[in-house]
């Protein structure tokens, strides 16, 4: 089977966040996968149909290195730049993946010198809100470390939380502790969480990030797309800057040694998220 890795949200190479992409030519049973995506130990692995459907959308399915997902953010993006560079005839403006939350379109635009691939964040919904010193205790810090707005749940397939902070110095020293998440996980709150503050390092960015999940362990994720969906409909619903749309530069990743840039437009016609994609390595599954 042909392996390919990206970096996704890329400025260049060996930045981003990393993604294995299988092509499925043997459709591979659940268990193989979720082997494999164990086996590439990135935040996500991606398994693409080789053939398209009848409508032209290709069937894929997204694994970390425990457990499937219904909807990632850097997986669409960079399986679908694979999808465009090495599964279609032609190189064409749009790509659709058949995910279990449905189907999502992938548009390509480019931008200057670069190409930007962009998906259509699928329909969302906010959760139940959680208490500032409950989630302190959970990343080592105080409840006067948090912003303004609500911390909250927000849902597609998947789900995380949105955790605004006052400062890039809270931003740095808060850490995911699993064990001191585990009453918040009893609550029914999943142990993903988006940090984010309004300071940045860059002064063309707009907004600096963290994601940490669990995964055999508490991770950080370089860059996150679906958790730059789910911040632009909690933008939308809490508007800590003047009234959408919006158009926004996240940094992530420098925690990491793999810093970021994810784009975001959040309005009235939806949610957006974008990067580039840069190609790694192209292989084989053996």
């Amino acid at each position: 089977m042909n392996l390919f890795i990206v970096d996704v949200f890329a400025q260049r190479k060996y930045a981003g966040n990393q993604l294995a992409v299988v092509i499925d030519h043997d459709r591979l049973p659940s268990e193989t996968m979720q082997a494999i995506a164990a086996e590439m130990n990135f935040s996500e692995t991606t398994f693409v149909a080789p053939d398209a459907e009848s409508d032209g959308s290709h069937s894929v399915r997204f694994f970390t290195p425990a457990r499937e997902l219904a909807f990632a953010g850097h997986p669409i993006l960079g399986t679908a730049w694979v999808v465009r560079e090495h599964l279609l005839q032609e190189r064409s403006d749009s790509v659709t993946l058949n995910l279990q939350v449905g189907k999502v379109a992938v548009a390509f635009e480019k931008s200057a010198d670069e190409l930007v691939t962009w998906f259509r964040a699928p329909a969302m919904t906010l959760g139940p809100g959680c208490d500032a010193e409950r989630m302190a205790a959970a990343l080592g810090l105080e409840a006067s470390d948090f912003g303004a707005t609500p911390i909250q749940q927000v849902a597609a397939g998947t789900s995380a939380m949105i955790v605004p902070l006052r400062s890039l110095a809270v931003l740095r020293r808060c850490c995911l502790n699993l064990d001191a998440y585990r009453p918040l996980l009893t609550a029914g709150f999943p142990p993903l969480v988006y940090v984010f503050c309004r300071e940045t390092r860059d002064p063309n960015n707009h907004l600096s990030a963290r994601f940490f999940f669990e995964a055999h362990g508490a991770r950080e994720d370089p860059a996150t797309g679906n958790g730059a969906a789910f911040l632009g409909e909690y933008l939308i619903a809490h508007r800590p800057f003047d009234a959408p749309p919006y158009a926004l530069r996240i940094e992530q990743g420098h925690e990491v040694r793999r810093p970021s840039l994810v784009m975001l437009r959040a309005g009235h016609d939806g949610v957006f998220v974008g990067g580039t994609v840069l190609p790694v390595l192209d292989g084989r599954l053996l």
